[in-house]
């Protein structure tokens, strides 16, 4: 139990609400913003660490960090990015070292453009940020560490160096899932990786990810949707959460996972009051940016008692409620204390009492107090949190354009550097990922007797193979017979031959490479088992042990007719009477539409293929369409989640648009080359531009204030009074826009939400005015909630709100083009 000396001192902590409704949704505008050059970030300085948190410059910190992965950005792309991620709070930035963008061949190495990653480890120094670098490949892990070290002790990079580099990753990512697999062995790699890593004398901590049995001067980290439980295997290391997954994979043909902003502050919320001290979120730039300025500004509001304290008071407040408290005991001193109050109930609200006080809890939530110096403790906790709320807009430019042009892809040979062999090879040995594509081409004689036994009794050659993964073509004489996708699955795929010789070819893609798992260097590519034909009157073909010949990849390819200079190829003009067309190279120009909201290629009426613009590679696509159940109406935040969970666009293609770089386009003639294999239209393909032209917020006069106010407004006296501190609603348009108008807006009790908002009973006349004249040809704006700031009570006795909905404009004119 507590002395009242120590009640009273843990009642002078000021309330703070973090629930998960803090978080919103922001649209990053990928902007080109060139890069700092300056060479010096900071003072030298060692970091350590103890059973509380990372040590910099001996002192402990609670430290945000936020996922970016430098190869899936252009470098244009990057100083924009790492602004947002501090501008949201983060501390820290962290990315893998992309061992196979920088070694694709052995002992060649490409540090250039996107995969510059000393550029980018400079970038995040000069933005005043830290670095966290996950190195550890697969394979060739001393010789690629090493390299990875050196080159940033080169560039004089770590911490102690004056450079931004704190924390350092080896070994496989979690390893530690397989390491049963590989015995007493798979044991031993572990010390050995260690051992390798710290003999290079980088000088910062190493970490190891849900690696259990990490050596003692390593720290185990924790990944997951919820790392809050975890404790590394050793008292002397702090708790770390090196990936918090905001988020799950999207598979082709797969509904659309989103984990709900609500549950993620939440997680990060139980996170620091359990103990943890290092959190990044992973990944936190995918094109969207989750902002959670006020939550990470609760953070370190409460920082100086979370570090100050070697450990938290356990208080239990109920059967799925409860408290833990810090104090800075560690020097001391009374002054700074922090609490956090959980409800982890899933569906009931809690009524508690904490220290003689009375709160009620929302299901699935947590609240923090904390004391800054002398407050009056004055407010009570609330669950009515502003949510800021955006809505998108989808500019779609015309798709008129008339010169497109167009070459087949030779089906089968189409070069000498083909090769025979007796047999079935495996995928990747032959094409050593240098391509997607492997043909199989071989001859298969069909006799007069074979084709009367299949009218005889009405049955069709058919080609069977055991397993294949992911996906087969089967050409007949050079037509398309059929298909089938999937991962290792069973191949039964009727065929038509005519009487004497007819070539067969099979066609295996891959798309994509497993990268996760046991053994995952043996899951391999093409067919596994028996392939042969059925169906003919003396028996089986076995195709194992006959003639095949190989072509690895598309001629296009090779010929590389999407880049911009010259090449062999044979375009002509396309006409619509020449599509869908399967296995066909497309291509045509476009000029750049006006402004900085970001490009996308709207590929909804292709098939299957690639797309390049420039010469650029923008990735593969497939209009394959998601299953038409499984998706819900609304998402309910409450309770853990997991990837099934609020998935959204069932019935739809998994993915049509398709993000063009603005580094990548000029102003006209931009080349756009597209590789088709199932037939498409590309006369509806269209450029399209995305941007936030609705910004809508709803702020009560309950809510707290910022909380960049809390700790920094002090009376003269030295004491805070929060009740003369007003809340506010900030209203912010994306870079590049302004407020051109505000749509609606009320002071009292609105309803509706975003875009269909109305006034309710109670409304002060002076909303639209008030709001008009503090935010109207402004990129960003705040508005005091008080009844001062509308002219006076619209309602006495009653909860005010403020809803508004406000118009952003391009702060220049911005125009359209054409495809």
């Amino acid at each position: 139990m507590h002395s009242k000396k120590n009640n009273r001192a843990l009642l002078q902590c000021l309330a703070l609400s973090v629930y998960p409704m803090m978080m919103m949704m922001m649209m990053i505008h990928l902007s080109c913003v060139s890069s700092s050059s300056a060479s010096t970030f900071f003072k030298p300085f060692n970091v350590s660490y103890d059973h509380r948190a990372i040590i910099i410059d001996g002192n402990r910190r609670m430290l945000i960090s936020a996922g970016i992965h430098y190869p899936r950005a252009t470098p244009e792309m990057w100083p924009d990015l790492i602004a947002k991620s501090k501008e949201g709070g983060a501390d820290v930035i962290e990315t893998y070292v992309f061992w196979n963008a920088h070694e694709s061949i052995r002992g060649q190495y490409n540090f250039k453009g996107k995969n510059d990653i000393v550029k980018f480890v400079k970038l995040v120094g000069s933005s005043g940020l830290y670095l966290h670098l996950r190195i550890g490949p697969y394979e060739e892990m001393q010789r690629f560490v090493k390299k990875i070290v050196d080159l940033m002790r080169e560039e004089m990079l770590f911490s102690w160096q004056g450079g931004p580099i704190i924390m350092l990753q080896v070994i496989e990512n979690e390893y530690g899932n397989m390491e049963s697999s590989y015995g007493q062995q798979g044991k031993d790699y572990v010390k050995w990786a260690a051992s390798m890593a710290l003999g290079l004398g980088a000088g910062v901590p190493w970490v190891m990810c849900k690696q259990t049995d990490a050596p003692e001067n390593i720290i185990d980290a924790c990944n997951g949707y919820y790392c809050d439980g975890y404790k590394p295997n050793s008292y002397n290391k702090p708790t770390l959460w090196t990936e918090n997954w905001d988020g799950w994979y999207t598979t082709w043909g797969g509904r659309l996972p989103h984990r709900p902003v609500e549950d993620l502050a939440f997680a990060v919320a139980r996170f620091f009051q359990r103990g943890g001290s290092f959190m990044n979120y992973y990944m936190l730039v995918k094109g969207f940016v989750v902002t959670t300025v006020d939550l990470h500004a609760a953070i370190k509001l409460c920082e100086p008692a979370l570090v100050a304290a070697d450990s938290a008071q356990y208080i239990k407040l109920g059967q799925n409620q409860e408290a833990h408290v810090y104090r800075a005991n560690r020097y001391g001193s009374q002054s700074n204390c922090s609490a956090f109050l959980a409800n982890i109930d899933e569906h009931t609200a809690a009524s508690v009492t904490f220290l003689g006080q009375s709160y009620t809890l929302p299901p699935w939530s947590v609240s923090s107090q904390t004391s800054i110096k002398t407050v009056e403790f004055s407010l009570p906790l609330s669950p009515n949190i502003s949510v800021p709320q955006q809505s998108m807009i989808e500019s779609k430019l015309s798709s008129t354009s008339k010169s497109w042009m167009t070459v087949k892809e030779p089906i089968g040979v189409w070069s000498e550097n083909n090769f025979t062999v007796q047999g079935i090879l495996e995928h990747l040995n032959v094409t050593k990922d240098y391509s997607d594509y492997l043909w199989h081409i071989t001859q298969i004689y069909v006799s007069d007797d074979d084709i009367s036994f299949w009218k005889t009794n009405e049955v069709r050659p058919t080609v069977t193979i055991d397993s294949m993964r992911d996906v087969l073509r089967v050409f007949i004489n050079g037509q398309l017979t059929g298909s089938v996708i999937g991962h290792w699955v069973k191949v039964v795929q009727p065929v038509q031959f005519q009487s004497g010789y007819n070539d067969l070819i099979l066609l295996s893609q891959t798309v994509g490479l497993q990268n996760y798992g046991t053994f995952l260097e043996k899951d391999g590519a093409g067919f596994r088992g028996q392939v042969k034909l059925t169906g003919f009157k003396n028996g089986d073909i076995d195709l194992s042990k006959i003639l095949w010949t190989y072509q690895v990849g598309l001629k296009g390819e090779f010929q590389q007719i999407y880049s911009i200079e010259e090449n062999e190829a044979e375009w002509t003009d396309l006409t619509r009477d020449g599509i869908p067309s399967t296995f066909t190279w497309y291509k045509t120009y476009f000029d750049a539409p006006d402004g900085i909201d970001p490009v996308a290629l709207d590929l909804g009426s292709m098939g299957k293929g690639q797309a390049w613009v420039n010469g650029h590679h923008i990735g593969r696509y497939w209009t394959v369409v998601a299953p038409k159940g499984g998706c819900q109406d609304t998402c309910d935040y409450r309770g853990a989640y997991n990837s099934d969970k609020c998935t959204t666009n069932c019935g739809n293609p998994t993915q049509t648009w398709y993000h063009v770089p603005r580094s990548w386009l000029q102003a006209s003639n931009n080349l756009l080359v597209i590789f088709e294999e199932t037939g498409g239209n590309p006369f509806e393909i269209s450029v399209k531009l995305r941007s936030t032209r609705i910004v809508c917020e709803q702020v009560s006069e309950s809510h707290y204030p910022p909380v960049r106010k809390w700790s920094n407004s002090y009376s003269v006296d030295g004491k805070l009074s929060i009740n003369k501190m007003a809340p506010e609603m900030h209203l912010h348009c994306q870079d590049g826009y302004i407020i051109s108008s505000i749509e609606f807006a009320s002071y009292g009790t609105p309803q509706g939400r975003c875009q269909k908002f109305s006034r309710g009973n109670c409304h002060a006349p002076m909303s639209l005015s008030v709001v008009s004249e503090a935010c109207q040809g402004k990129s960003s704006c705040s508005i005091g909630i008080t009844n001062a700031v509308f002219g006076g009570d619209p309602c006495r006795g009653i909860v005010k709100t403020l809803a508004v909905e406000a118009r952003c404009i391009p702060s220049s004119n911005t125009g359209f083009s054409q495809i």
